[in-house]
């Protein structure tokens, strides 16, 4: 059995047993490994992380499809974890497109990724029903002609750009789980009224629901109380990262004192934890 096979069961498995389980969000090799030496049982990509490591804002086109992939490919290789990827709206309209990104997805030994129905227009920022439909269903197919498992995320982006529609987010992931889609999401999810909603819509598909978003404070327990199978942090830890390097420089050119190594990991930790 092929290394991707035995993370794409492991994968798999995570998303069968009960109980909720972290994916976190690692944004190169070195948080991928640190994740890894924590426990964590799979890593996700982001592809705001890696914009901001890459001195890019995020949004729609700043990160092309071979830089997510050539990113993920690093992550997948730094750690032993299954490893599913931000794949944005598959980088393409078409149906063919985004199943042609499913296959190269797996091509770099990622064992899952998600699609997004969010078209990267301001005119129209989120594809029409019937074709998001359609996209889900092309990389549903292109997902199933793997010789592994590839968990198959369909995300409804409409929370994200202003537009609070629960019924249409609702009919949308129902939509995307008949679909084929593995694992149904929909982020910027805020009470647990509406994440309650996606878990009854979709059951007995698991959800996934991010975290670290500023006003959102529900625990894993919480969440897998209210049914929740898999929980991500998107950017969070990226921008926690950022934000503790941020501060450091301002203390050094505004007071142009150094307190800040206090809580600095030490140096032979870091280190002897990437000889691994």
């Amino acid at each position: 059995m092929s290394s991707q096979t035995i993370r794409a069961e492991a994968f798999k498995a995570l998303h069968q047993r009960d109980g909720a389980f972290v994916i976190p969000n690692p944004w190169d090799a070195g948080s991928a490994k640190m994740l890894a030496s924590l426990g964590f049982e799979a890593l996700a990509t982001t592809s705001a992380g890696l914009a901001f490591s890459l001195g890019r804002a995020d949004g729609e086109g700043a990160i092309s499809c071979a830089e997510i992939l050539e990113n993920a490919r690093s992550i997948v290789v730094a750690t032993p974890l299954p490893v599913a990827a931000d794949l944005e709206n598959g980088f393409a309209d078409e149906p063919p497109g985004c199943a042609e990104t499913i296959l190269r997805a797996a091509a770099v030994g990622l064992v899952g990724g998600s699609i997004e129905d969010a078209s990267g227009r301001a005119e129209q920022p989120i594809y029409p029903f019937e074709l998001a439909v359609e996209r889900v269903k092309a990389a549903a197919q292109a997902a199933r002609s793997l010789p592994f498992p590839f968990m198959l995320t369909a995300r409804a982006e409409n929370f994200l750009h202003g537009r609070a529609d629960l019924a249409d987010t609702l009919r949308r992931l129902e939509a995307y789980a008949e679909a084929g889609a593995d694992v149904l999401y929909a982020p910027g999810l805020r009470s647990r009224e509406e994440i309650a909603a996606v878990v009854r819509a979709v059951a007995p598909r698991p959800v996934n629901v991010v975290m670290g978003l500023s006003g959102v404070s529900l625990s894993v327990a919480e969440l897998a109380d209210l049914g929740v199978k898999r929980v991500s942090v998107g950017s969070a830890l990226a921008r926690a990262a950022y934000g503790a390097f941020f501060r450091a420089a301002q203390e050094i050119g505004g007071p142009g004192t150094f307190g800040f190594a206090e809580q600095a990991l030490p140096f032979a930790t870091l280190n002897g934890l990437f000889k691994s």
